[in-house]
């Protein structure tokens, strides 16, 4: 993928990338340098564990993108690379 970087220093990611990889607007991401190499990584959602009747469960510090159909497909998807 080829993108350009504004004047502002931005750089575009494509709407089918963001989509793919959950980078919504006002997502937190982490970029890192290394050895001459941009790396963009979103930053997990910060979780703690509670308990409820039938367990423990994780339970998110902040909000989070609605259950979709296309997001369990992506992550499945994802996990079996």
């Amino acid at each position: 993928m080829t993108t350009t970087i504004d004047a502002a220093g931005r750089v575009v990611i494509p709407k089918a990338t963001r989509e793919r990889l959950g980078l919504d607007p006002g997502r937190t991401v982490e970029i890192r340098e290394r050895d001459g190499v941009l790396e963009i990584e979103a930053v997990p959602t910060p979780m703690t564990l509670e308990t409820s009747p039938g367990g423990r469960v994780a339970v998110a510090q902040g909000p989070m993108p609605p259950l979709t159909d296309a997001l369990v497909r992506a992550t499945l998807d994802g996990t079996r690379r």
